[in-house]
């Protein structure tokens, strides 16, 4: 199971109390670690959270991602969101009326989550996520999975787009202020951090393309999930995916240069919708309008191939997973795609839509957009130049393209000029296109008609 797919199932109140009584009566006798932490950099939207684990490292990492509290703080400490974590713990899925002997359960009402039977730590920090995408909303504040960072200028930014997209790399940027790498609110104030620390994926880490991340690999202090790390001289080996792809390094935030002290930054003037396209029809950057912005936000479209998660094959895959985090996601779509249009308009923020996946051709074809020029486009638009560019609208998404950005070859701007077979192109973009088609099918009534008329269609 990968970072941003889950079953969410419901279960009964029986099964809970069940599983509950179970895992208390599993820690009993046994040593376990606790840590204290605060999710939500915003005092006034802050969440205690209590990790109650059987594993050293997962606490570490507890420690790494969340806020640390102050001595002062510890001494008045009252949770408010406990985890039972026992990874060694298996579910036993006849008697427990669960499907497997792994269980994430979230109890929103008694405010507590019960983890067993696997160890990946990003299930410690996707419990309380999920918990503050159903609270939060009541007190007027958006929860996003998104990484955020902030220009000298105050000029914020806002990156969605699910595990593999970019979200962390694209953030990581030594020219800007880094608020956080994966989940933010947007409160009437502002932008602020849940988290303290950064949890990327490090798979085939670039030294010149990602020094701020690759720095961390190495560093005392950070935590290291699925890395082979060499018998003789214990240096770790990101290249090395024998494993898994979905290879992971935990540190504080302020293990990366320029990061935010604060966790918190104003409004955003720009919100870039990041995708990993892996047929390679979607164009580098396109320029959104709100209503488009609302679409491909409810959308929340990548395609993957073998890697983050478990089972695919060498095919590309399309995924839709809405407001680019649904398994986190407990309320209507809807709800928090309105409160981000309502946002966007007020604070005038420019969207964009950015694919960091093929070009050329689909994955086996094709080749990874260059990180160079991925981030030469969204520089260009965070500093507004792009913003001023001349675009062309594209026939099968719709998609406002730039004609021009300086560092960036003028053909890959064009998804289509980088094909050599123009006709698998048109074809490929028609199979997308009637996939986006389909898969909205589910929000035509809940839609305004402004956002129905910038849904994509397939052409005839």
């Amino acid at each position: 199971m990968g970072p941003d797919q889950s079953p969410g199932l419901p279960v009964s109140e029986a099964i809970f109390a069940r599983l509950h009584e179970r895992m208390l009566g599993y820690f009993q006798g046994r040593d376990v670690f606790v840590q204290d932490v605060f999710c939500g950099a915003a005092p006034g939207y802050r969440l205690p959270v209590r990790l109650v684990s059987e594993s050293a490292w997962h606490t570490l990492f507890a420690r790494n991602m969340f806020i640390r509290p102050s001595p002062a703080d510890l001494r008045s400490f009252e949770p408010g969101f406990t985890i039972l974590h026992a990874p060694n713990m298996q579910a036993m899925p006849d008697r427990d009326g669960l499907n497997s002997e792994t269980f994430i359960l979230v109890n929103f009402a008694q405010k507590v989550a019960l983890i067993g039977g696997t160890s990946y730590a990003g299930e410690v920090k996707k419990s309380v996520f999920g918990l503050l995408n159903y609270l939060l909303p009541d007190q007027g504040v958006l929860p996003m999975h998104c990484s955020a960072n902030v220009g000298k200028k105050g000029d914020a930014a806002i990156f969605f787009g699910l595990s593999g997209t970019g979200k962390t790399t694209l953030s990581a940027d030594g020219s800007r202020t880094l608020i956080g790498d994966d989940e933010h609110g947007w409160s009437p104030d502002g932008i602020f951090n849940f988290e303290g620390g950064c949890y990327a994926k490090v798979i085939r880490l670039s030294p010149t393309a990602e020094p701020e991340i690759y720095a961390t690999v190495r560093r005392f202090g950070t935590v290291l999930e699925n890395v082979i790390v060499s018998e003789h001289d214990r240096v770790p080996d990101v290249d090395d995916g024998s494993l898994t792809e979905n290879t992971r390094a935990s540190y504080p935030l302020d293990f990366i240069p320029n990061a935010s002290a604060t966790g918190q930054c104003g409004h955003p003037k720009t919100v870039i919708m990041l995708t990993a396209d892996a047929f390679g029809v979607l164009p580098p950057i396109a320029r959104l309008t709100p209503e488009q912005a609302m679409y491909h936000f409810l959308s929340g479209y990548t395609a993957r191939v073998a890697g983050t998660e478990k089972g695919l094959g060498n095919a590309p895959q399309a995924t839709f997973s809405t407001c680019f985090g649904a398994p986190f996601m407990p309320r209507h779509p809807t709800v928090y795609a309105t409160m981000l249009g309502e946002r966007i308009a007020k604070h005038k923020s420019q969207c964009w839509l950015v694919n960091t996946g093929w070009s050329g051709g689909a994955y086996g074809t094709g080749t990874r957009m260059a990180i160079a020029h991925t981030r030469a486009l969204v520089r260009a638009a965070l500093e507004g130049k792009l913003g001023k560019a001349p675009v062309r609208r594209e026939d099968n998404f719709g998609l406002f393209i730039p004609e021009s950005c300086e560092g960036v070859p003028g053909d890959v701007l064009d998804p289509r000029k980088t094909w050599s077979d123009k006709s698998a192109y048109d074809e490929t973009a028609r199979e997308v296109a009637k996939r986006f088609e389909d898969n909205f099918a589910q929000f035509q009534s809940h839609v305004s008609d402004k956002v129905k008329a910038a849904a994509i269609h397939a052409p005839a």
